[in-house]
């Protein structure tokens, strides 16, 4: 038993020894076969590498030789540019050099005809002189001669010469004012209504731009949208109903109604402003509210001519004057509201008419209606003193009424007191510093012109425009001007303003002429 166990056991050891070296031996046959599999792919990678290499040297080679044309194309561009502006730089140096010559000749040849110029007038000096010296000789040869067969001094020849001269001036200048104050006259008539033409022009730009337009403001520019209305329908229903124009432009917040009719205008903003409270902006809200407002400023402007002619004590007067005279709240002359001008105009003639012992009433009452006709200018052809006077015969108002309003523009002469008063009174309120707005530029423009003006004279030191414009003070260098020539300074400088400026009323003209004589006891 136990040999069969050594048996075994023996057995069992060869076994394992013999698989060990077998297992060896295999191990070092696929470890030989790894190896030459590794060399294998070594030398493919060592192939493949080697083709690359090739490959990049080929196309750096070629990346050089089209590097080197390029460089020598740009040699050969460079070049020839350098050639072509070394050509032109060569050219422009000889054209300068050819007007050198060209200017170097021309100063030449001015210096040498200023050279003959100076001894020309060096020659002509010397002859003036020699002239000036015989001239004077004979002037004393005539003075002597003069003396000899006068029986008179020269200073008393001289004295006499001057007293002639001077009345002979005189005469001359009184001949010269009275032929300008001739053609004044003639040519003041043609050249009136130029001036205002002129005029009109001038200041209508500023006019329109501060005193032709309202503004709306908005809670937010999305209500322009809105008021605009698909395709422009709700602004074209607005502008139609309203006979304005609806401006919007790119200021935020606020549209422009712009029209010359005031009252128009004041229907248009009152309506917009009603339908931007209210919200709905279309076409049926738009009529609806503008017939509102149109029924409510129909019986505001009513009531507003009943109060006045209570106020006024003014007596009956026909429903259609007055509403025509609270419509003159909506009118406007040269920037002057037309009722407050009115109502200043029945104050003072009320006022006038009393002193004088006329009928304040009856002045009242022309005042009031001495303009009415403004309240038609803009649905009717005319001017407003016509139209006043038809509207007012047509309602049966008194003939001192129908002479105020064809006397205050000079249409009728004046045939009463009232109708004195009321023309007084209209220039004063129409005249006064302040009652008329005026843009400010244009202002400083007419201030200045008329001091330019007066002192553009002869003999005039210093020119001050006064009294907001309505007066001229003008001083002037009392040794080169008389008495006299002041006076026709004054005529030429009111001349020129007439022709020359646009002013409402009239301006003064004074013209100072003073001498002092200071001196200190010691």
């Amino acid at each position: 038993m136990f040999n069969e166990i050594l048996l075994g056991g023996g057995t069992a050891i060869v076994s394992g020894v013999v698989g060990f070296f077998i297992s060896k031996k295999l191990t070092s046959a696929n470890f030989e076969v790894y190896v030459q599999q590794a060399q294998a792919k070594a030398r493919a990678i060592e192939n493949e590498a080697q083709t690359l290499l090739e490959r990049a040297q080929f196309k750096a080679d070629n990346i050089i030789q089209e590097a080197q044309k390029e460089f020598a194309t740009a040699k050969d561009r460079a070049r020839a540019d350098l050639v072509q502006r070394e050509e032109s730089v060569q050219r422009k140096e000889n054209q300068f050099a050819q007007f050198k010559a060209v200017e170097e000749k021309k100063l030449q040849q001015e210096n040498q005809n200023l050279k003959a110029l100076k001894i020309n007038l060096e020659r002509n000096e010397k002859s003036l002189a020699a002239l000036k010296l015989k001239y004077e000789n004979q002037i004393d040869e005539v003075l002597h001669t003069l003396e000899n067969s006068a029986g008179m001094t020269q200073d008393e020849a001289k004295k006499v010469l001057f007293e002639k001269i001077e009345e002979k001036s005189r005469a001359e200048i009184a001949h010269t004012v009275r032929r300008f104050e001739s053609q004044a006259r003639e040519e003041g008539e043609r050249k009136a209504n130029f001036i205002l033409a002129q005029a009109t022009s001038r200041y209508a730009g500023e006019f329109s731009s501060e005193r032709l337009t309202n503004t709306v403001h908005l809670d937010s520019d999305e209500l322009k949208g809105r008021i605009i209305g698909k395709e422009g329908r709700n602004i074209k229903t607005l502008e139609m109903l309203l006979g304005v124009d609806i401006i919007i432009d790119e200021t935020p917040n606020v549209i422009l109604v712009s029209s010359f009719n005031l009252y128009r205008r004041a229907i248009a903003t009152k309506t917009l402003e009603l339908l931007i409270e209210d919200g709905r902006v279309q076409p049926a809200k738009i009529e609806e509210i503008f017939e509102k407002v149109s029924k409510e400023f129909e019986s505001k402007i009513l009531e507003e001519g009943e109060e006045i002619i209570a106020d006024m004590d003014l007596g009956v007067m026909h429903p259609e004057l007055v509403k025509l005279i609270g419509r003159l709240r909506y009118r406007a002359s040269y920037g002057q509201n037309a009722l407050a001008h009115t109502l200043e105009v029945a104050h003072l003639a009320g006022i006038m008419a009393a002193e004088m012992g006329g009928d304040a009433r009856l002045a009242k009452r022309a005042g009031i209606l001495h303009d009415i006709g403004k309240a038609l200018t803009h649905e009717n052809d005319g001017n407003h003193v016509d139209l006043g006077v038809e509207v007012c015969r047509r309602y049966n108002e008194d003939e001192v009424v129908i002479n105020a309003i064809y006397a205050h523009h000079g249409h009728q002469e004046i045939n009463s007191i009232e109708c004195g008063a009321v023309c007084a009174a209209d220039a004063l309120s129409a005249a006064r510093p302040g009652a008329r707005r005026e843009v400010l530029e244009s202002f400083l423009k007419r201030v200045t012109q008329i001091e330019e003006i007066a002192s553009a004279q002869t003999g005039v030191k210093q020119a001050y425009a006064i009294n907001a414009g309505r007066e001229i003070r003008v001083i002037v260098n009392a040794a080169l001007v008389n008495d006299d020539e002041s006076v026709l300074i004054a005529k030429e400088i009111v001349k020129d303003i007439e022709e020359r400026v646009q002013y409402p009323g009239e301006i003064k003209v004074s013209v100072i002429r003073e001498s002092r004589a200071v001196e200190f006891a010691k």
